[in-house]
């Protein structure tokens, strides 16, 4: 029996669900928002009391940081390397630069200068990676670069679905989808696999295909949903760290499955990133994942092997 929590973390909608056959499974189910709530307040650059906005006021200074935000950014550095430098958090003056500078409930767009107008788009071209910052693993103490600072946006979702994941698979197989990027412990109870639906970007409640998953991650970039207009120009928050202004894409989203949902974010990013034909080369190299990309005028492409996946 499937039971569900729904919650809003994260600026997000939230889903938790757990295959198990007692009504118990509610009760664990109810946790779950308070695990997302105690990260966020570690990890949202929205509240200004948070541990991630104190690091960032603090640039230029060492500061010994939380469990949490040490192993989210360690998932920062991981997403680098599978990237190769194309997914970074260390992108937030550029973000705040493009007009992103609240969050996206609260984004008032506007034609003559967005929330945060500047009088032309600056460039802020990210020359420095997670991997490139000193930092110790003994005493968890980092110190940012002066001026530096950091957003770790579906980094964070994606480590914390699956965080809520781990936890609630001790009781049976769990699935945690925060806000599009989806942790499956395994297959469910009785063996089948769960089904996931691609949303279409262009179709509101339409999808583009069934995925049948197990044990894996899924994960949906886009930016079809967080854009905003300033200085009369369509802006989104998919930021090109080798310009540092929003990617420059024929790509309006990306879906990626992978073996865990933090490699599933990084890729979908990298992918829409990339554009079409790079990001096509690139995802049919990685063999361990898959995907489905939505270009704007709404052609679809996918990965040599998504068809494993895909319900038919």
């Amino acid at each position: 029996m499937i039971h569900k929590r729904e919650f809003r973390a994260m600026g997000c909608q939230m889903l938790a669900a757990l295959d198990h056959p007692s009504e118990r499974a509610d009760i664990w189910l109810n946790s779950v928002p308070s695990w997302f709530e105690a990260w966020e307040q570690s990890l949202s650059r929205f509240r200004r009391d948070s541990e991630l906005s104190q690091l960032n006021r603090l640039s230029g200074s060492p500061q010994r940081i939380s469990l949490t935000l040490w192993k989210v950014l360690q998932e920062a550095r991981q997403a680098e390397r599978i990237s190769g430098g194309l997914v970074t958090p260390l992108l937030l003056n550029a973000i705040e630069s493009a007009g992103y500078d609240t969050s996206f409930e609260e984004l008032v767009p506007t034609v003559d200068g967005g929330s945060n107008p500047i009088a032309a788009q600056t460039h802020l071209q990210i020359n420095m990676r997670i991997a490139d910052i000193n930092c110790s693993a003994n005493t968890r103490e980092l110190c940012l670069p002066a001026g530096s600072r950091l957003d770790f946006g579906g980094i964070a979702k994606g480590w914390a679905a699956h965080q809520a994941m781990k936890r609630l698979s001790v009781y049976g197989p769990a699935l945690v989808d925060a806000g599009g990027d989806i942790a499956i412990s395994g297959c469910r109870g009785d063996g089948s696999p769960w089904p996931v639906a691609v949303a279409d970007p262009l179709k509101q409640k339409d999808h583009l295909g069934i995925l049948m998953l197990g044990k894996n991650g899924v994960a949906t970039s886009g930016k079809d949903y967080r854009r905003w207009q300033q200085n009369s120009r369509w802006q989104h928050h998919i930021i090109d760290p080798r310009t540092g202004l929003p990617a420059e894409t024929d790509l309006l989203s990306v879906t990626v499955v992978a073996q865990d949902v933090s490699q599933a974010e990084a890729a979908a990013k990298t992918v829409l990133i990339l554009g079409s034909d790079e990001g096509l080369e690139w995802l049919n190299t990685q063999s361990t994942m898959d995907g489905i990309l939505v270009l704007e005028d709404g052609r679809q492409l996918k990965s040599r092997q998504i068809k494993e996946y895909l319900w038919s």
